[in-house]
């Protein structure tokens, strides 16, 4: 009898024990003087979005919209408690001044250490911490600058001139001919990630199943079960997965990649090449030649985003090999998907918005016009203003990050000066949701309407950079928001040059968006008719 009961009290302890563990975050928000969502056991409080019930953008606008007289909302994402930060003020003291807080990104695929060499994304840019990343940042941010992306260009250029005549060709004398927007750009992102990140050509236009664009799709599929597993194993037994090597990136793509980046660097140091692109440029920082430069003053577009003195400093830090495959590796993941984005949907405002369409057709003509037969250069792109207020816009109703995180490195004292004082504790995270400041209306009126007047010489002033984040804040900001705005302009420039954009019977509207953490992508594409333009010679009369 007493055995038996010895047993049912083990079995009730251990019961009370497992029911506090799954609870114990409960009451974490009590003392905090903000509202917060709902804690569930394991889930936390983005079941929904894990499970995929919900978009992102519909998850953080639902908790935007229903606290919106609070500057802060408290809630758990599986075992980190996160802080959604909602004021302008707030979210630049956090990115800007107050930075060195919170100048790390929660360690989604485990930390940089010896032991997992043969993890390459958490040696990237954007995964490294501390000391590590400042060195980083500081290596890599003169490869970025706008004299940098200048000697660049012609590589995305030649991409650009290949793709409009890849349309024209396969178009021919029909009138025009329907295509899915994400399919195209991927196919153009993937040629420049190829030929500026990785130093060689491919079309994978003509060739469509081309190993490069197989390797970087299967890449880019994090939508998987097993990728989701991986993320779940690294926030709950992080040890074990890095134990057990489990990297955002599988073998098979790490592999080919890393044997790409080799072979490269290995052929151009025994025969002597260099090439205007990152390849060439990673080389000569792994020796410690690139430093920052004081540069002229450079238009480079309102969405650009200033580099800070952390990558403005000096450093003896030396790249290794594997650190110099992995930061490629990054590129290509940044470069693919969110430029691609970008492109799609930008492409879908334009056709959904004649009149903006035929206003910018009309800089680009007269662009074409003063170059006066030259190809597009990189100096002629920055001074179309038009262009940079649609992309600029587009850039704010479609943001290709939903919402940025950053994580408290040591204690935070947040006040906001009006009586909002906590602490934030070292270990937790902040959400910064920009799509939903994106579409506060008491920064963008209107929001739901594509307006590029907003980002006119007049209004661009009045637009608080607390609440425009197509590209992030502070030092931490994307290092590559120079490169992915000139392929954007360009690539817009040449298409639209040659053709305009019409909506067919397959172009939702309004669009449905994939719901889970996917981001900005439409759950059943988008779909346009490309109709070719009849474009005169530079300095002859056109005839549209």
């Amino acid at each position: 009898m007493e055995v038996e009961l010895s047993y049912v009290l083990l079995i009730a302890v251990v019961i009370a024990f497992v029911y506090r563990w799954l609870n114990r975050n409960q009451d974490y928000f009590c003392d905090k003087p903000i509202p917060a969502l709902a804690i569930k056991p394991i889930l936390g409080s983005t079941g929904p979005l894990m499970f995929k019930q919900i978009t992102l953008f519909d998850f953080f606008k639902a908790l935007y919209d229903k606290y919106a007289g609070s500057k802060v909302v408290g809630l758990f994402d599986t075992n980190i408690p996160m802080y959604v930060i909602r004021d302008p003020e707030l979210i630049k003291r956090i990115g800007v001044k107050d930075f060195d807080h919170f100048m790390d990104h929660r360690a989604l695929f485990g930390k940089d250490h010896a032991d997992n060499s043969s993890m390459l994304f958490p040696k990237t840019l954007f995964a490294l911490n501390d000391h590590k990343w400042k060195s980083m940042r500081a290596i890599l941010s003169p490869a970025f600058t706008s004299s940098k992306m200048r000697q660049m260009f012609g590589l995305v250029l030649e991409c650009c001139e290949n793709m409009a005549n890849f349309y024209q060709q396969e178009i021919g004398a029909q009138t025009g001919r329907e295509y899915e927007m994400k399919d195209v750009f991927s196919r153009f992102t993937n040629d420049v990630i190829a030929t500026a990140a990785f130093g060689f050509k491919v079309d994978s236009l003509q060739h469509r199943d081309n190993e490069f664009y197989v390797q970087g799709k299967k890449t880019m599929q994090f939508g998987r079960l097993s990728v989701a597993m991986r993320i779940l194993s690294h926030r709950l037994i992080p040890s074990v997965a890095v134990w057990l090597g489990l990297d955002l990136i599988d073998l098979e793509q790490r592999k080919y990649f890393s044997t790409l980046i080799r072979q490269a660097v290995k052929t151009r140091e025994a025969q002597g090449i260099v090439r205007s692109d990152m390849v060439n440029l990673l080389m000569q920082a792994r020796k410690g030649l690139l430093q920052h430069t004081k540069e002229t003053e450079q238009n480079d577009g309102f969405a650009a985003v200033e580099e800070s003195e952390v990558g403005k400093a000096r450093t003896s830090k030396q790249m290794t090999e594997t650190e110099m495959i992995a930061q490629c590796l990054i590129f290509f993941l940044a470069g693919f998907d969110t430029v691609s984005t970008c492109l799609t949907f930008l492409m879908y405002e334009l056709t959904l918005n004649q009149e903006v369409q035929d206003k910018l057709y009309e800089e680009i003509m007269e662009t074409h016009r003063l170059l006066n037969g030259q190809s597009l250069s990189y100096d002629a792109l920055q001074k179309m203003k038009y262009m940079d207020m649609v992309v600029s816009e587009a850039l704010r109703k479609w943001p290709p990050i939903g919402a940025l995180d950053r994580l408290c490195v040591r204690d935070y004292e947040l006040d906001d000066g009006e009586g909002l004082r906590f602490t934030i504790e070292k270990g937790a995270g902040v959400w910064l949701p920009v799509h939903s400041l994106h579409h506060d209306p008491k920064y963008y009126p209107t929001p739901e309407k594509f307006l590029p007047e907003r980002f006119s010489d007049e209004n661009k002033s009045s637009i608080n950079l607390g609440a425009y984040l197509p590209f992030g804040i502070g030092p931490r900001n994307c290092i590559g928001s120079r490169f992915a705005l000139m392929e954007v302009k360009a690539i817009v420039y040449h298409m639209l040059k040659n053709f305009s954009f019409a909506k067919t019977r397959n172009t939702e509207v309004p669009l449905t968006l994939a719901k889970g953490m996917a981001g900005t992508m439409a759950e059943k594409g988008v779909f346009v008719e490309f109709k070719p333009r009849i474009v005169a010679p530079a300095g002859a009369l056109n005839v549209d």
